[in-house]
């Protein structure tokens, strides 16, 4: 892979991003360092972002020695399957993660396995490249309301359920800045889209909304997404994460009255992404670019398939509880 220089700019007071440069592509995916006697990264990128990252933080003066907590949104590998290896160059540095991931960070075996299965083998390697396990001495759970202190600075921690089950959003006591994860979906700096993250088997649609709102009240600066950047406007931001993820929602449940299958699904959920897009541009896009574009970042399948298995769990559950109210 052909190396690239660090990426690396400032988006809130001793908060700087880095583009972590996900299987070799510019603003996929970003990890963020934070200034505090305790230096902090939240996010590390996949396995094939392991170089940019160390790369940056290296440019920007951190030793291997100094780093001394890396930090999760959640599991999924675009957000943490490069901590192994960055744990082994930064030795000092305690894991922090969802208690539910905790364990998959250990023995990343089954992750693995599952990514795999969606993603299929070649992207596997292409995109995330290899997942090295951490050691169980270095990681510690996460549970809501916790406090990552790193003395001069904390992290609140906010269980954020909903794009999965071991998700977590992080306050930044210095600037109210929040890092989202995955939890208000997929933003795209350079073109007009934020989309939502729907993906299999553990979305669900109420919790999204409902993190989506804690999110919203946490707040008092910035967002900070892990796909791309920052978003400064937290109201209309959070808004139109849930109008758009209700209206994703709708399609699909709509559709499945006529039909389960997965291409026809994606179909008609593409059809209402790309509507999005072209209500939010006042340019015009090259449409086979876009494709390319947001293709690794919010799989339409992956994501129809994720809605589909909501509206079907949610079915099955109604019919056992028929007196079970629609909540969302």
């Amino acid at each position: 892979m052909e190396e690239r220089p660090p990426v690396v700019f400032p988006v809130a007071d001793g908060i700087t991003a880095i583009d972590t440069f996900m299987g070799g592509r510019a603003r996929y995916t970003a990890a963020y360092l934070l200034d505090a006697t305790e230096p902090t990264l939240v996010e590390t990128g996949p396995g094939t972002s392991v170089e940019p990252v160390a790369a940056a933080l290296r440019e920007l003066g951190m030793a291997p020695d100094e780093l001394a907590h890396i930090v999760l949104t959640h599991i999924h590998l675009d957000h943490a399957g490069g901590v192994g290896q960055l744990a082994e160059r930064f030795p000092r540095a305690t894991v922090w993660v969802h208690h539910r991931g905790a364990p998959h960070l250990v023995d990343p075996t089954r992750l693995v396995a599952s990514t795999a299965r969606v993603w299929g083998e070649r992207e596997m390697r292409e995109l995330f490249g290899p997942t090295e396990p951490v050691g169980d001495d270095r990681v510690r759970p996460l549970h809501d309301a916790d406090v990552i202190r790193m003395d001069d600075r904390e992290l609140e921690v906010l269980d954020t359920p909903g794009h999965a089950s071991h998700h977590v959003a992080l306050v930044d006591s210095r600037t109210g800045a929040v890092f989202t994860g995955d939890a208000l979906g997929i933003h795209v700096p350079d073109l007009p889209v934020l989309r939502p993250a729907t993906p299999p088997p553990e979305f669900d649609l109420g919790r999204y909304i409902a993190s989506i709102e804690r999110i919203r009240d946490a707040a008092r600066s910035i967002l900070l997404f892990a796909h791309f950047g920052p978003l400064p406007d937290v109201d209309a931001t959070c808004e139109l994460a849930i109008r758009r993820v209700r209206d994703w929602a709708r399609v699909v449940e709509d559709a499945l009255r006529e039909t389960e299958d997965p291409d026809e699904l994606a179909a008609r959920l593409e059809a209402t992404a790309l509507d999005d897009i072209e209500t939010g541009s006042e340019a015009s896009l090259d449409l086979e670019m876009l494709e390319d574009r947001l293709r690794l970042l919010s799989s339409i399948r992956m994501n129809a398939q994720g809605l589909a298995r909501y509206w079907k769990k949610r079915r099955e559950r109604e019919e056992q509880e028929p007196d079970a109210g629609r909540t969302s």
